[in-house]
Order: structure tokens, then C-alpha cells, then sequence
């Protein structure tokens, strides 16, 4: 076995010296990897920067989104216009949870997928790991989630409701796996987009649709059709376990979230080793 490997970054991908032994992609990934790391940070900068800095509300649009969203929620059931059984808790508290952890997969997502589109000239004329450039877009998702738990921190102050401080650390930890699918999908999303734009604005329509359809603003229960189709939808258990465990400590879905959490560990590897044997050809798609 040789370990002595050297990546050297051309205008067509990286060429590989010293090449041999077993899982010799997972380790020239991860090799990557460790040698992008404060790329991947300067990158990161760069982007919360530019996303905020031309912006005339800054960081107050993270804030408002999901005010505007709730709000046209409680005012439909309000109305009649759509009826929301009790969930517990305040329903707005209920609703901006939700709404936070599902920004961590929209937001990223949308944000991978449109990484190496706007990075094009760099990713031209420039030799560097292009793993850099969705790291550094995924973090964005994360960026937004904690912008919002200052949101989320104000709604129990103000509905004057406790969080589960035995369940808050885990119900933070289950994030990790809404990350891990989010990063898998925007790997191979990024490439798609690479060679077809329109997928950046079907990226939007599709999420708007995934969350009208998944119980993040709303409780789906019954014997309805959408009911049991959601047994089988992982964002199901990827949104709502992290909340229940952040509001009630506990949650009964928790055999379903394991099984869920390795599907998002295998996305997350598969799209991450898809990206790397196709970097030898973004440049030329870019």
C-alpha cells in the first residue's frame, strides 16, 4: 500500500499521484477535505458578507421571513380559512420552530446548488478544491438557524412558555442529520445546475411545495392520504423530532429518526464522492 499521495489541482481536476490500496477514493475525499479547511472558512466569510452586506435590513430579513410567513398562518386559521388543531404550545412558537429548521435545509440548499454558477470565473480560472465552494454555501443554512433562535428565544419569552432544557442540547444535536441530506442533495444539485440552469427556480418551487406538504407549519394526523404519506417522509421526522425534543424533552418518533439519519449519512457521502469523481469536468460545464 502506498500512502504517499499527492493531489495536485489542474484546469481539469485534480491529478493524483502515488495512487493504491483499498478505499482509495474515501481517503483522497477526505484528504481533500482536511487540506480545504480554511478555504472552506474564508469562503464561508465571504459569503455571509456579501449576502448581508448589500442588503439595507441586513441580518433583520432572516428575522422578518418567518414573522410574515407565521402570520399569514395564524391569519388563515383565524379566518376560518384553514383549520389548525392544538399543538401544545402556542401555535406561533409552534410554527416559527418548524419554520427554523427547515431553514437550515432551504436555505443551504438553495445556496449549494447556485455555489459553483456563481463562482464560475473563479472555479475557471482558478485551481482549487471545488469541495470548498458547497461547504462554504451549506454553512449558510446554519448561519440562518441561529440568527432565528434569537427569534425563537423572544416567542417563549413572550408567550411566557419554558423550553426543555434536558431535551434543548439534543433537540440541536438532531440537526445534524437535516444537514448532512441538505449537503448530500445540494453536491449533486450543484452539478445539475452546472449544465442546467433552471434548476436554481425549480429548486424554489419545490421546497415551497415539500414544506406545504410535510408537518412543519401544521400538525398533518388522521388516517388521510397526505397522513400516511408522510410516515415515509424523512423531513417529517428530520423537522419534527428536533422540536419536539426541544419543547417537550422527548419525542415518539425516535426509531423512525435513526433510520432516517442514516439515509441522510448516505446522501450525504454518495453526493459528496458523486461531486469529487465529477470534478474533473466542472470547469468545462461552468
Amino acid at each position: 500500500m502506498n500512502n504517499d499521495i499527492k493531489i495536485t489541482y489542474t484546469p481539469k481536476g485534480p491529478d493524483i499521484e502515488g495512487t493504491s490500496g483499498p478505499f482509495l477514493t474515501s481517503r483522497l475525499m477526505w484528504r481533500e477535505l482536511a487540506s480545504a479547511r480554511e478555504l472552506i472558512w474564508r469562503l464561508f466569510l465571504r459569503d455571509f458578507s456579501a449576502k448581508y452586506r448589500q442588503s439595507a435590513l441586513g441580518v433583520v430579513w432572516a428575522l422578518l421571513m418567518p414573522l410574515v410567513m407565521v402570520g399569514m398562518f395564524v391569519g388563515m386559521n383565524r379566518s376560518g380559512i384553514l383549520t389548525i388543531q392544538d399543538v401544545g404550545i402556542p401555535y406561533a412558537l409552534y410554527a416559527v420552530i418548524g419554520l427554523t429548521i427547515w431553514s437550515v435545509f432551504t436555505v443551504g440548499l438553495t445556496a449549494c446548488t447556485s455555489a459553483l454558477i456563481t463562482a464560475g470565473p473563479m472555479v475557471i480560472k482558478i485551481n482549487f478544491p471545488k469541495i470548498a465552494l458547497i461547504l462554504a454555501a451549506s454553512g449558510q443554512g446554519v448561519v440562518e438557524l441561529l440568527i432565528r433562535m434569537v427569534l425563537i428565544a423572544l416567542a417563549f419569552l413572550y408567550f411566557g412558555v419554558g423550553p426543555s432544557w434536558g431535551g434543548l442540547f439534543i433537540g440541536l444535536i438532531c440537526l445534524i442529520p437535516i444537514y448532512l441530506l441538505m449537503t448530500g442533495i445540494g453536491f449533486v444539485l450543484s452539478l445539475a445546475a452546472g449544465v442546467l440552469r433552471d434548476i436554481v427556480n425549480v429548486l424554489n418551487l419545490a421546497l415551497m411545495g415539500v414544506m406545504l406538504l410535510t408537518p412543519i407549519l401544521y400538525p398533518i394526523t388522521g388516517d388521510s392520504l397526505l397522513a400516511r404519506a408522510n410516515a415515509w417522509n424523512p423531513f417529517n421526522y428530520l423537522v419534527n423530532v428536533p422540536r419536539d425534543f426541544i419543547v417537550k424533552g422527548d419525542t415518539e418518533f425516535m426509531s423512525e429518526f435513526i433510520w432516517v439519519t442514516l439515509l441522510s449519512v448516505t446522501v450525504f457521502y454518495m453526493g459528496w464522492k458523486l461531486f469529487y469523481l465529477a470534478q474533473t469536468k466542472i470547469a468545462e460545464r461552468i
